[in-house]
Parts: structure tokens; sequence; C-alpha cells
């Protein structure tokens, strides 16, 4: 059904065990309800009669487990009709066009406001933009009634995802709540797929120090991860629109769709910074490097020739990422 076009959304009301478990999770979006939705491969007795271990259907398959660790589901309801509530939301954003032979002359529809006023903005962003501010308040500045369909709202929550309208028109949102790991890549390229599905645009919100590294992500393989996220956005064939609201660094540039990745528009608040990486850790790697090189000649490096090294390297940074330095140059 997915090959032909067809919507496919799965509402988890009660149990779906072993085969029937596959319904749910290869749907586009899936709800389950607490505390009477499960989801699993082998239920608790089989689970006991294999492996000796003994779980509760909760704590194997509920609404906790998929919506905030596994995401194989993308919506927490609390019961049924809250359920029903969401699955309605959801078919209002399938951006679904019934094809007829008729020609119907297009119509400017009337589209509402923002909720909340867009002057707030500037006392949203802060001035550092090493401080974190939750990217959902410039989302309900910017879409129409500040209505937003959140995708996976408990599941990687460094990334923000979902539906909304601008100026009537529907667009994809993903945005950065945090630093990018395995599953915030995950959760994007997922939803990306969606969007190209149902055609409709994309605009990334760029506030990104880059993806997460370390022995611990790197052995989870978040470079494979991190791929699925750029690819999907390489791939993508639906009008893409980037804000960098905040930083744009290192890879977290690609996977949120920078110049490489040839958005349709590019846009930098006057606040923005965008670098390979930021002046602080450029300096760190080199001033590294130094004092490795130092230490192999058995010689002495003192802080204050390590600060007067770091200072050029900062000041050059500072001075080149800036949103003029960049924009003039069509970064």
């Amino acid at each position: 059904m997915s090959s032909i076009g067809i919507p496919q959304i799965a509402v988890v009301m009660g149990s779906c065990t072993a085969g029937g478990a596959y319904v749910p999770a290869m749907s586009d979006e899936t709800i389950i309800v607490k505390g009477n939705g499960t989801i699993f491969l082998g239920g608790p007795p089989l689970v006991k009669a294999a492996t000796g271990e003994v779980v509760s259907a909760e704590e194997l398959g509920g609404a906790d487990v998929h919506c905030k660790i596994s995401g194989v589901t993308d919506h927490y309801a609390v019961d049924d009709e809250h359920a029903l509530r969401l699955a309605r939301s959801i078919v209002a954003n399938l951006n679904w066009k019934q094809s007829t032979s008729i020609q119907v002359p297009e119509v400017s529809l009337p589209y509402s406001e923002p909720l909340f006023p867009i002057d707030d903005i500037g006392a949203i962003i802060p001035a550092d933009t090493k401080k974190p501010f939750d990217i959902r308040k410039i989302i309900a500045r910017i879409v129409d009634g500040s209505r937003f369909h959140e995708f996976k709202p408990l599941y990687a929550t460094t990334i923000v995802t979902g539906f909304g309208r601008i100026y009537n028109m529907p667009v994809g949102i993903i945005a950065n709540n945090g630093i990018l790991f395995g599953e915030s890549a995950l959760k994007g390229a997922h939803f990306i797929e969606l969007c190209c599905q149902r055609n409709i645009p994309l605009l990334f919100l760029q506030n990104i120090t880059g993806f997460m590294i370390g022995k611990k992500y790197e052995n989870e393989g978040i470079a494979k991860h991190g791929a699925k996220l750029v690819t999907a956005v390489a791939c993508a064939k639906v009008p893409k629109i980037t804000v960098v609201v905040g930083g744009s660094y290192g890879a977290g540039n690609y996977g949120m769709c920078g110049r490489a990745y040839s958005p349709n528009f590019l846009y930098l608040w006057p606040n923005a910074r965008t670098s390979v990486m930021g002046g602080e850790q450029a300096a760190n790697v080199l001033a590294t490097i130094q004092r490795d090189n130092f230490e192999l000649l058995n010689k002495q490096w003192s802080i204050d020739e390590e600060n007067n090294f770091k200072k050029p390297i900062l000041e050059k940074y500072d001075r080149e990422s800036h949103s003029f330095y960049s924009s003039a140059r069509l970064w």
C-alpha cells in the first residue's frame, strides 16, 4: 500500500503479538493507549518459557516502552478517546488530495495568525548561543494558529518534528532541541520520509552543535544512524527551506540541510553562527596537539603560552562564523 501512496495509521488499543506486531510497526504513524495497548513479538508467557525472564506485558511492550525507548510507536494516548483524537489529527495532516478530472480553480484559503506574538522571539533567543532554549517556543510563533501536530514527541527529544501550516500551506518542521544522538537521526529520517510520501515541504530550524561523539556512541553506530538522516535530507524531493536560528556546526549542519544539501532557501538570523566546529573546540583541539608535540620533545608549555596560542584561533572563528560573514559569501 505504501508503494501506491495509501496512508496507513494504526491505533493500538489492545495487544499486538507475533506477526500482529508488524501491523503497527510498519504503519506510517502509530498510536498506542497507555495501560491497554501492547506490541511484542512474544508475550510474557512465551518470554518466560523461552528465556526464563519474568516480565509484565506493560514492561515488555507497553506505551512507555514504545513511545519513549524503542520508538516503535509515534503517539502516546492516555485512553481510547484520546487515541481517536490523535488519529483525527494525523488524518488532518496527510495532505491527501483526491484525484479528479474536474478542473477546480485555486482559491486562496484564509489562514490564522499565530496565537503568540512574533515580537517575543527576541526575548526567547539567548544572546549566548551556547545556552539552550525550547525550540517549540519559536514554532508556536510561526505556524498558523500556533497549531503543531508533533511527531514522536516522547522519543529522541533533542530533535522536534511535526506538521503545521504557514499561510495555510502544509509544512513539515524539523527543529533542533539539543545535540543529535543516533535515535534523533532515525526519528528525523523517518519524518522526512513521511513528508516526501505526502508531498509536504520541509522547514529546518537549525540550532545544532553536531552529533554526539565518544566511544559509547561510536560503538552504537552514530555514524551509520547519522548517515541515514543525511541520506534522507539529500534524497528528499520536496521543497526544503532552512533557517539557522542559533548555532550550526559540523556534521549537524549536514543533517539539518545546510548549504551543501541544496535547500531552496537558506536564511540566517543575525545572531546565528556557522562553522565546521565551535571556536573553543577548534582552539582546544589544536592546543592539545601542540601540547603533545611539546611533551614528545620534553619541553614545558605554560598556561600563558597556551592562551596566547588559542587567542588568534578564537578571534578567527568568532569573526568568520558570524552570520554577516557567511551570508556575504553565500555559505
